[in-house]
């Protein structure tokens, strides 16, 4: 099993920045990609952006050039840098992490999640 313990959530006004942090612990073995999703209410969890134990990201279109996602495979933690936050950012936001395999997709068995952490971005 693996925890992802998330940390950094909060109010801030539009325009102003957070830094969500993703600590693993347990079987991180297991886990080869780590990354981001939010809620927003009513709507669906989406990807924001992740990154692969090799350094390899991608990041949704709505969020690119204002966050920037990074990892410290020393710590095993991935951070998320959002920068320029717009009302339209505010959701719960997920860490999540799973392993690089044939058959896996978001939100299937192979994945694990976080409790959640609210980002709320006030206009």
């Amino acid at each position: 099993q693996v925890q992802l313990v998330e940390s950094g959530g909060g109010l801030v006004q539009a325009g102003g920045s957070l830094r969500l942090s993703c600590a693993a612990s347990g079987s991180i073995f297991s886990i080869n990609a780590m990354g981001w999703y939010r809620q927003a209410p009513g709507k669906q969890r989406e990807l924001v952006a992740e990154v692969t134990s090799g350094g390899t990201t991608n990041y949704a279109d709505s969020v690119k050039g204002r966050f920037t996602i990074s990892r410290d495979n020393a710590k095993n933690t991935v951070y998320l840098q959002m920068n320029s936050l717009k009302p339209e950012d505010t959701a719960v936001y997920y860490c999540n992490g799973y392993p690089i395999v044939a058959g896996r997709r978001p939100g299937g068995p192979y994945d694990y999640w976080g409790q959640g952490t609210q980002v709320t971005v006030s206009s």
